[in-house]
């Protein structure tokens, strides 16, 4: 069993896809089958069910997955470490972010971060809280940007922004002119990101300290995206609260309004594991972040 052969199962069991990881490797199709066949037969365990024209993993392809996902971690760390031995000329940075923070506040840290250290690399993956809170405990990514509360034990947590929060509404709805005490939430449909989002999370909040919950109002459409959000509520579907940086540009044209409904601030909160080498390059990218709160 090799690395390479652990990376290509990953990658393939987090697609169900063979031929988008291989395209994701930039491997042959074969040669990332390849991989797979000879880690089934080496052990005689089937680790993926073809389904159809798909492939879903066993239960067997599910207990490895994890061990696999924790040695390559494990692999990344130990490479980290000698890299730090090189003073930030060479070796890279992974990073974790949901969609607000990551789109719209880290962009420019990350840039001024390889303008500075341009021998390391910077990888982002994005996701929403939940997603970014495993791969920083899990060991995918370094340090972890989210919007939601995180309650892992493991995981060190600290605010290192705030992000205001609007309700928007499309054009000619009854709330663009409406005072807060003439709006109730109960009143209109909502769009909403999806299950695990900290977007949602404040929504779920606002309604809570009102004896509410998302039970109580009418959801028009779940989305899984801040821009596909803002596009429905553009087009009418409903309401929503969001980040001013996501709605910016749509209230300036003035295809959205914020409605006068008060929404309290959230955190941008930097996430990373508390039992974890910190690199050099960590400390640095940290350092960079704090600048900029």
């Amino acid at each position: 069993m090799t690395l390479e052969q652990l990376r290509i199962f990953v990658a393939v069991a987090e697609r169900e896809h063979v031929t988008r990881a291989a395209s994701d490797l930039n491997l042959t199709q074969s040669a990332t089958s390849a991989a797979v066949a000879a880690l089934e037969a080496r052990y005689a365990a089937r680790l993926f069910d073809r389904v159809g024209r798909g492939i879903v993993l066993t239960d067997a392809g599910r207990v490895f997955l994890v061990e696999a996902k924790a040695v390559l971690a494990r692999a990344a760390a130990a490479e980290l470490v000698l890299a730090d031995l090189a003073g930030l000329k060479v070796g890279s940075l992974g990073l974790a972010a949901s969609q607000t923070v990551g789109n719209y506040w880290l962009p420019r840290i990350i840039h001024e971060f390889r303008a500075a250290y341009p021998g390391l690399a910077v990888t982002l993956t994005m996701g929403n809280t939940q997603t970014v809170a495993a791969n920083v405990h899990q060991g995918a990514a370094s340090l972890g940007f989210v919007e939601g509360p995180v309650t892992d034990p493991l995981l060190e947590s600290s605010v290192v922004a705030m992000d205001e929060m609007v309700l928007v509404v499309p054009v000619g709805h009854p709330w663009a002119s409406a005072k807060a005490t003439e709006i109730d939430l109960m009143d209109a449909s909502w769009v909403l990101r999806e299950s695990g989002s900290g977007t949602r999370s404040i929504l779920t909040d606002i309604l809570a300290a009102q004896g509410l919950n998302l039970g109580d109002i009418q959801i028009a459409l779940e989305l899984p995206s801040n821009e596909a959000v803002r596009a429905a509520v553009e087009a009418g579907a409903g309401v929503t609260v969001m980040s001013r940086l996501v709605a910016a540009k749509a209230l300036q044209t003035g295809t959205l309004t914020a409605a006068a409904y008060p929404v309290p601030e959230r955190p941008f909160t930097m996430l990373r594991h508390k039992e974890r080498y910190r690199t050099a390059a960590e400390r640095e990218f940290i350092r960079l972040v704090e600048g900029a709160a």
